[in-house]
């Protein structure tokens, strides 16, 4: 047994199938290039598109929406259908199952078991003695039927045979089988005549046929439709084949002048705005950050904590004379009294000899 994979065998390559093919890829890659690098460049579009537009837009337009019309309106919903379905319908047709039908089912079962033996009863005690005795009746009568019906049926048979049977045989033999032998002949003839007519019309339209359309159809399909069949099957291949040497090699093509631009956009844009950005911008904003920004903070700062102890400094002095101003018109407030309850203080401690209920007060 042969081990080793055997490479495939090829088929030689005439003449027609080399000349085509080098000019037809040379065609096929110049015309497919800027298609490869147009549906490239559409494909990084249109993902950046779906990333960054697309299926934000569709999430927000279309999918939280839903989620939220189905977790906030349709499941409350549902529970709260579920809920009434069960109150409203399941629960009354188990009442109604249980306390209304299983009685009412086991009532006519019942009275349908007494009615099949009632009618059990009838059937046994009245209708088969009844109907043995028709039976017998008509066993009866039957007989005599059958006695009477032998002497008429030997009548009828005699006069059945001598003027039916008889005469239409006697036609049969010396009529009607002549004239069948002769009708038989005749059809004979008259079918072998068709035969001959038609086999005759048959192979003339068949050489006719054969002459006039069958072999000009041969000899066109054989030396003309043959040929230029081949050459469009080469023609075909070769130019399928060609469509994928050259999508693939406008694929690297593509990748190549991709690269390229992306290097060349890093290298005109991307470089110099990182480097402006990190050795120019970022010490300048360094610079206003710690000489402008942080004093101008920290004077507004203390400009707040100036402005919020003035106005809390004039709430004070607005309070004091509110308060100054209510004592000179009403007068200073009662004292509230101070009411013994002799109970003792949060200082003192509870002994022995001490106690606060009513029986042992001093």
């Amino acid at each position: 047994m042969d081990l080793q994979k055997q490479a495939p065998r090829q088929d030689p390559e005439g003449c027609l199938t080399v000349a085509i093919r080098i000019p037809v890829r040379i065609v096929v890659l110049v015309l497919v290039v800027p298609v490869r690098v147009m549906w490239d460049l559409l494909v990084v579009v249109g993902r950046f598109l779906r990333d960054t537009v697309l299926r934000p837009v569709g999430r927000a337009v279309f999918v939280w929406p839903f989620v939220g019309l189905w977790r906030y309106v349709v499941v409350p919903l549902g529970r709260a259908l579920g809920w009434l379905g069960n109150v409203l319908v399941v629960v009354p047709l188990g009442w109604l199952y249980r306390y209304l039908l299983t009685p009412f089912g086991h009532g006519l079962a019942r009275m349908a078991q007494a009615i099949g033996s009632g009618l059990a009863w009838v059937y046994a005690r009245v209708l088969t003695p009844v109907g043995r005795a028709v039976l017998w009746v008509l066993r009866g009568i039957g007989a005599g039927l059958a006695a009477l019906g032998l002497g008429v049926y030997g009548v009828v048979a005699w006069l059945v045979r001598y003027l039916v049977v008889v005469p239409a045989g006697w036609v049969y033999v010396w009529v009607l089988t002549p004239v069948g032998h002769a009708v038989a002949w005749c059809a004979k003839g008259v079918w072998w005549l068709l035969d001959v007519i038609v086999t005759g019309v048959g192979a003339a339209l068949h050489w006719i046929t054969r002459i006039l359309f069958v072999l000009p159809a041969l000899a066109l399909w054989r030396w003309v439709l043959t040929p230029v069949g081949q050459v469009l099957v080469v023609l075909g291949r070769e130019v399928g084949e060609a469509l994928g040497h050259a999508w693939r090699i406008a694929g690297h093509i593509s990748l190549a002048v991709g690269r390229f631009l992306g290097t060349l956009l890093r290298r005109v844009f991307v470089e110099p705005v990182r480097w402006v950005y990190r050795t120019v911008l970022t010490p300048v904003g360094h610079v206003i950050r710690d000489t402008v920004l942080r004093p101008a903070a920290e004077t507004a700062r203390g400009v707040g904590r100036a402005v919020r102890q003035a106005l809390a400094a004039a709430r004070e002095s607005v309070r004091q004379a509110r308060a100054d101003l209510r004592r000179m018109l009403f007068g200073e407030p009662g004292q509230p009294q101070v009411v013994d309850r002799r109970e003792p203080t949060g200082a003192e401690t509870r002994t022995l000899g001490s106690s606060t209920t009513a029986l042992t007060k001093d």
